[in-house]
């Protein structure tokens, strides 16, 4: 089920772009005003050398009625091709609108910056920039119940469509028994842990990541939106508050209202897990050995061994340790099997 609101998400971000690309810019931003050229505006120094020259004719402000040869609008035409880049392109378009009647096209000069190394394909955008806030508002909107469906459906323990793995609900007695044992009351930190072993670790990577579960191609727009719909996730994860100016970035100022919900989610999520039965180490240990004869042949048992291994070998001083210090361990001698092993292991090697 959650996979396949993923999917549907996708499907709506890429429809709902489409949607925008074809809005008609609203009434609300009326055309800019014509430019008024100065020698300070194009950064024109004292002692400079100016020379007029006659205006040139080309194929893309002759009048209807004009007459020219097919020859002079070639040699013309040619001058006026672009073969930059398609944002570079854009940012050179103009912003006031041709004049229907007279079939004259009026052209407005390239804003100048003061920085020469910026990106050529920013400088149209930033021009407009809150012409595209009408849109992101509206896509947004378009895809708000599909979010929430989502995160509801991340942070529930009932609205599902199936039951709660017993993983979860045992990684999770797992971390509030570590903090019991070594006096960690501070709420916050039990939070912070349950939030890095399951949401920022595991589902901030399939939203982010789509085409690591379904076979699809991932493209840069797409890629955008779900970058904001991860950082939403990660921050509602988050303890602490989000102190938001005029200067934040438009991807935090877009669900920022959100938020505070999210958290509740969040929240509840946790402490209804806290309220299941334990799960023992029975039921536990039968529980993987069913997940591993259903899924026998979809793994390679030595790659994941060899996996495993990488993280012993890394690691083995603080292992070895921690095992001669627990009695279960010690009466079962796994520090000296790990040492055997890694001793072994290295020999091969």
């Amino acid at each position: 089920m959650m996979m396949m609101m993923m999917l549907m998400i996708l499907t709506l971000i890429t429809t709902a772009l489409s949607l925008a690309g074809r809005q008609v810019l609203p009434s609300a931003f009326p055309a800019p005003a014509p430019l008024v050229c100065t020698t300070n505006l194009d950064k024109v120094s004292d002692r400079s050398v100016v020379a007029l020259v006659p205006k040139q004719t080309s194929s893309y402000n002759i009048p209807a009625s004009a007459s020219i040869s097919r020859t002079s609008i070639s040699r013309y035409d040619s001058s006026f091709r672009y073969t930059g880049s398609p944002d570079s392109l854009r940012s050179r378009a103009p912003m006031i609108t041709p004049d229907l009647e007279s079939g004259v096209k009026v052209w407005h000069l390239v804003k100048n910056h003061d920085h020469g190394d910026q990106k050529e394909g920013d400088r149209g955008s930033k021009m407009v920039s809150e012409i595209y806030l009408t849109r992101l508002l509206a896509t947004k909107g378009t895809l708000q119940k599909f979010v929430d469906d989502l995160f509801e459906t991340l942070f529930s323990t009932v609205h599902r469509g199936s039951a709660l793995p017993l993983a979860i609900k045992y990684m999770f007695d797992f971390l509030d028994e570590q903090a019991d044992r070594h006096s960690i009351h501070d709420t916050d930190v039990r939070h912070t842990w349950k939030s890095n072993c399951l949401p920022l670790r595991f589902w901030v990577n399939v939203i982010k990541n789509p085409q690591f579960v379904f076979d699809i191609h991932k493209g840069s727009i797409t890629d955008a939106c779900l970058s904001v719909v991860a950082q939403t996730f990660m921050d509602s994860c988050s303890t602490s508050e989000h102190r938001l100016g005029k200067d934040s970035p438009s991807n935090k100022l877009l669900y920022a209202k959100d938020i505070p919900s999210y958290k509740s989610w969040v929240e509840r999520y946790y402490a209804d897990i806290a309220k299941l039965p334990a799960i023992s180490d029975q039921d536990m240990n039968a529980y993987l050995a069913e997940q591993s004869r259903l899924h026998a042949v979809e793994f390679n048992m030595l790659s994941a061994l060899n996996e495993i291994y990488s993280y012993v070998s890394k690691y083995s001083e603080e292992l070895i340790g921690a095992l001669e210090q627990d009695e279960q361990a010690r009466r079962q001698r796994l520090a000296y099997k790990v040492e055997q092993l890694i001793n072994a292991m290295s020999i091969e090697s």
